[in-house]
């Protein structure tokens, strides 16, 4: 989904694994920005220009259309103000990369439904009461959120618990089947 030469920012980018492929395999101009220290030493450490912030409060700081995209990957769910997050991604970029887990998969709805507990999938691992994830949403919830913010929704990949794509789309059985979604955004005024 990321046009090469581009510039990138990837929040929330851990050890820069994801910015070191795009660099090397799309030759683009990447940053990130990860909450962990151990996270910004391993990035840092590979060569890559990766400071420490927080997506929900340091995103105000880049200027508007500072990046082609900006990537936020796995870790919409895990930000206090994921509306907000979202707004300022698409303010200092002209697209937006968002992945996360589809909390309306099927395995999700059956361990609520049969077990009463939180569920525990191969994207959703931890327990109820350790988990960094505190805005669950599905992908019609996220689909019905851009369509609010005046957000065009692109192209979106469904993928299965392997990460192959299941669907090219967020219609149909997707948001039962797909365990977890990447979308691809931009503005309508752009």
């Amino acid at each position: 989904m990321v046009a090469p030469g581009s510039r990138v920012l990837d929040i929330g980018c851990g050890d820069g694994s994801l910015l070191d492929h795009l660099h090397r395999d799309k030759q683009v101009d990447g940053r990130g920005i990860e909450l962990s220290m151990e996270g910004v030493r391993g990035a840092v450490g590979q060569g890559l220009s990766v400071i420490q912030g927080d997506a929900d409060t340091d995103l105000s700081d880049y200027p508007p259309g500072a990046f082609d995209y900006v990537i936020l990957s796995q870790t919409l769910q895990a930000t206090r103000e994921p509306k907000a997050v979202l707004e300022n991604m698409l303010r200092i970029g002209r697209h937006a990369i968002v992945s996360f887990p589809n909390f309306g998969h099927w395995r999700v709805r059956w361990s609520l439904a049969v077990g009463g507990r939180m569920p525990e999938t191969s994207t959703l691992t931890y327990r109820w009461y350790d988990t960094p994830n505190i805005h669950l949403c599905t992908i019609r919830d996220f689909t019905e959120l851009c369509g609010a913010l005046g957000i065009e929704v692109e192209r979106v990949l469904s993928l299965g618990r392997d990460g192959a794509i299941r669907f090219e789309g967020a219609g149909g059985l997707a948001n039962l089947l797909a365990e977890q979604a990447i979308f691809l955004l931009r503005r309508k005024d752009f």
